[in-house]
């Protein structure tokens, strides 16, 4: 027998106002940009016509505000799970540029940068992965035979497919698969994840945004 299908569809926030390009993390402050709120409207429209009964979101401002297009649209509450929210990062705050500055160009930041595989600066990518897939289940089971839409941010959707589709945690950032807006959406037929799809509704995002933003 058949089983019902039910598709989590993961949404990242849209462009944030960023122009000190420091790694913001959860810090609180960072909105959506004027690029961004566009962003959140082109995955609004393109979400609408998707049977999305259920609307997630991560607790961070840039999130919320991503996700209020869609609610608007489909007049729909939205709620908030801290299994969502950004990856921790002990470098919250600090400039990423390149050319020797910033994180990467700091002796003192080098002690934190000693295991990739964990990784040693942040949050352990088996414990994203872990809440992401946790949070994922509770909306498909909302959503049963429908379709979900949680906003989240890059590092933990990226994690939690890498964790859906058996491979190594440990990855290049420039080579995620997760642009500004973007959906990753994760299909069930009933409890068991069957497949998995990628769409950029907003387009392409620009090679210099700040990586895991």
């Amino acid at each position: 027998m058949t089983q019902e299908q039910t598709v989590v569809h993961l949404l990242r926030h849209g462009e944030v106002h960023n122009p000190g390009k420091i790694l913001y993390g959860r810090l609180p402050g960072f909105r959506l940009s004027s690029d961004g709120e566009a962003m959140a409207d082109k995955a609004a429209a393109w979400l609408a016509g998707r049977d999305v009964t259920h609307l997630v979101s991560s607790p961070l401002e840039r999130a919320q505000q991503t996700a209020r297009p869609l609610a608007e649209t489909l007049d729909l509450p939205v709620s908030i799970d801290e299994r969502l929210i950004e990856a921790g990062n002990a470098f919250e705050g600090m400039n990423v540029a390149g050319g020797g500055v910033g994180v990467f160009g700091a002796p003192r930041n080098w002690w934190k940068l000693r295991n990739p595989f964990q990784p040693s600066w942040g949050e352990p990518y088996v414990e994203i992965a872990a809440r992401m897939l946790a949070a994922v289940e509770a909306a498909r089971d909302a959503a049963r035979g429908s379709a979900a839409v949680l906003v989240s941010h890059q590092l933990p959707i990226w994690t939690l497919r890498l964790h859906l589709e058996g491979r190594r945690y440990v990855h290049d950032p420039r080579r995620r698969q997760c642009g500004l807006a973007s959906v990753t959406s994760l299909t069930y037929e009933g409890n068991r994840f069957v497949g998995l799809s990628y769409a950029e509704p907003a387009g392409t995002t620009d090679s210099d945004a700040v990586p895991g933003a």
